[in-house]
């Protein structure tokens, strides 16, 4: 890991430098001041996907979900717990594939929850179906 990692903020999607040693204790992002970590997964889409999947040095960990997927609303909040234990050396985020067809299209996203793990832009694991929360998190473990 160098010094410095690159941290796109989930607010304003500006990217920030944040010293390596000082990851965990959390930081504000320079532009817009909020946190740049919350403990909650960040809803991302078509316009601003790219930018933290190319710009961040954060791993992400993708909930591809939809808003009629009884699974999906049953894996929410197992989700949300793990941003809490996975930040900030993850970011956690959902696409909502329904409002971004060209992003499920772009990933080959075949059913749904599908969860995908990409580091420096490329992906590096992905699995379909719901896991429940000490699965989730060793999975992302493992996969990284």
């Amino acid at each position: 890991m160098s010094d410095t990692l690159q941290v796109v903020c989930p607010h304003c999607d500006t990217t920030n430098r944040v010293p390596a040693a000082k990851l965990t204790a959390g930081g504000k992002c320079g532009r817009c001041k909020h946190p740049l970590f919350a403990g909650h997964p960040v809803a991302l889409g078509q316009n601003n996907f790219g930018k933290h999947l190319q710009a961040s040095d954060l791993p992400l960990l993708v909930d591809f979900w939809a808003p009629w997927c009884g699974p999906c609303k049953m894996f929410a909040p197992i989700f949300e717990q793990a941003a809490a234990q996975l930040e900030p050396a993850v970011r956690c985020v959902k696409v909502d594939t329904e409002s971004n067809p060209q992003l499920a299209q772009q990933f080959q996203i075949r059913s749904i929850p599908t969860l995908a793990i990409f580091k420096k832009g490329v992906e590096v694991a992905r699995i379909s179906g719901a896991l429940q929360g000490p699965q989730l998190v060793q999975w992302v473990r493992e996969n990284l």
